[in-house]
């Protein structure tokens, strides 16, 4: 009994010492940033006029992102580059995160997310992403201040592969300097490079040499104030500034966010995740289960149970007149293109069976769809020939964006559609999620229906609007691709969204780097 009782001891004794430790650092901090207050003046009065040929230096973290903490961002590399199994390794090490000091934390969260990463995954998570949840976190403010320099480079003591690619995309950032990791055969070891974690102020004399930046940007902590003490001018960001006032305006983005990919919808905070891990169970079951109501039961009875899990349909619109008496062709509905069960939604609303017809759709997909569906391969004479068929034979629906796209934005019509049918009826479809996204373009495919399926509270609307007249159709004389720019505006107005020139090609090609062709097994 003796040896059992001492190992006991000493391990009360070193996680004491630990405790303590942590503790006595953190109030010690505490302490110090109450007795130093910022001997340099707020954000607010830094004027923007006539700073064109001015060089302004800031941290991304805690300056030009509202949030200061960087665990989402890891959090998001782990999840999405990594693995489930990663991300939540990481939130569980959050509690011992919480007590250590910054660097640290830092080398922790840098090792757990990264250690085995391949360096592609980490450059597609840094450029399909991050970008959007950079971009709702940005503070308007400084960004504001930013964008009035002629210069500007971001020093920070986060990894630069990280920031890099959104700083200079987005923000326009001329250089970006930041912590360096190694890497070992095309993947990250998780560890920093031989000189360690980047000092601010060390880092911006050797940039800079003898020369003074005209602007630093900093928070209140003590390196920050060492760090923009070497500026000719230098300003604080209280915390106490950053409202809902700093949140950027989508309008106001610097480059519009168009295609982002990653299955998180929510802002992976250590709460929001720790409540994602704990629904994630109950997620799968709901998801199965209103697949299984959505196939085998009747219709009504299949949307009741359906309401009563969370699913949420609005439906609005006009009702569609009778088809033309001149021929026997079902009509074509016309959808914006949100998720692959956009179809199976407008069966729903219609209370009717359609037939969708879609470019690349996983066997997974086909096997758990309530509705038939259609493969079409791309090549016009043959697609136009089975699109023909379909319509003699019933009602059919055509998403001719190709693909589909999150944001308030329409990609370009195909007008293969066009060009088949005289009843076109066009249907503004739009969805909502909480927790997860329903698409991808570099994941599993055949896994998106379950992931929208997932979510508490998904939401379809759709807004049917009315029957496109005959004189507005090429029976009337229009040119197919007249047809299409007009429905594609119709249901752009009818959303709010904006109407693009981008297609399928440009999206796969941005996310993936391929064409988004999907094999069937």
């Amino acid at each position: 009994m003796a040896f059992p009782m001492v190992f006991l001891k000493l391990a009360n004794w070193v996680l004491y010492q630990l405790l303590a430790n942590s503790c006595y650092r953190a109030a010690r901090k505490v302490r110090k940033s109450s007795q130093h207050p910022s001997l340099f003046p707020s954000l607010a009065k830094c004027g923007l006029d006539k700073r064109g040929s001015h060089t302004l230096v800031c941290d991304i973290q805690g300056t030009l992102l509202r949030s200061q903490s960087f665990f989402p961002f890891f959090m998001l590399v782990a999840f999405e580059g990594g693995s489930i199994a990663r991300a939540f390794l990481l939130l569980l090490s959050w509690p011992i995160l919480w007590l250590v000091d910054y660097e640290l934390k830092l080398r922790v969260m840098i090792f757990i997310s990264l250690c085995g990463l391949r360096l592609k995954d980490m450059e597609s998570v840094s450029r399909t992403v991050l970008p959007k949840f950079f971009l709702e976190n940005l503070n308007f403010e400084a960004y504001k201040v930013l964008a009035s320099t002629g210069s500007k480079v971001v020093f920070t003591s986060v990894p630069r592969v990280m920031v890099e690619g959104f700083l200079k995309e987005y923000l326009g950032v001329a250089d970006v300097v930041g912590s360096e990791l190694q890497t070992v055969g095309g993947f990250y070891t998780g560890l920093v490079g031989e000189s360690g974690l980047l000092v601010k102020h060390r880092a911006l004399k050797e940039y800079f040499g003898d020369a003074n930046p005209d602007i630093g940007l900093g928070t209140l902590s003590l390196h920050d104030h060492l760090f923009i003490s070497l500026c000719k001018e230098a300003y604080v960001v209280h915390k106490e500034d950053i409202t809902s006032s700093t949140i950027m305006p989508r309008e106001k983005y610097p480059k519009p966010l168009i295609f982002h990919d990653g299955r998180l919808a929510f802002f992976p905070t250590p709460l929001a995740t720790l409540c994602m891990f704990m629904y994630l169970p109950l997620g799968i079951l709901l998801a199965i289960f209103r697949i299984i109501v959505g196939n085998y039961l009747p219709h009504k009875f299949g949307m009741m149970l359906g309401f009563w899990s969370g699913v949420h349909l609005e439906v609005k619109g006009h009702k569609i007149p009778p088809k033309s008496n001149h021929h026997q062709k079902g009509v074509l509905y016309v959808c914006t293109h949100r998720t692959l069960l956009d179809p199976v939604f407008l069966s729903m609303a219609l209370g009717k069976h359609l037939t969708a017809v879609t470019y690349s759709l996983s066997k997974m997909s086909e096997l758990i769809s309530p509705i038939k569906t259609v493969r079409l391969t791309r090549d016009r004479k043959q697609d136009a020939e089975t699109m023909e068929k379909k319509l003699s034979e019933g009602d059919l629906v055509v998403c001719p964006e190709g693909t589909t796209c999150r944001e308030p934005y329409l990609l370009r019509f195909s007008s293969l559609f066009a060009e088949l049918a005289d009843d076109i009826v066009p249907v503004a479809i739009n969805s909502h999620v909480s927790m997860f996204y329903g698409t991808t373009a570099g994941g599993l495919k055949c896994l998106d229906p379950l992931f929208f399926l997932m979510n508490p509270n998904p939401t379809y609307c759709v807004q049917i609007l009315p029957k496109l007249p005959r004189e507005l159709t090429c029976a009337g004389g229009r040119s197919s691709f007249d047809v299409a720019n007009d429905i594609q505006k119709q249901l752009a107005d009818a959303l709010g969204f904006q109407c693009t020139t981008l297609t399928r090609r440009d999206k796969y090609m941005m996310l993936a780097g391929n064409e988004g062709m999907v094999r069937r097994p």
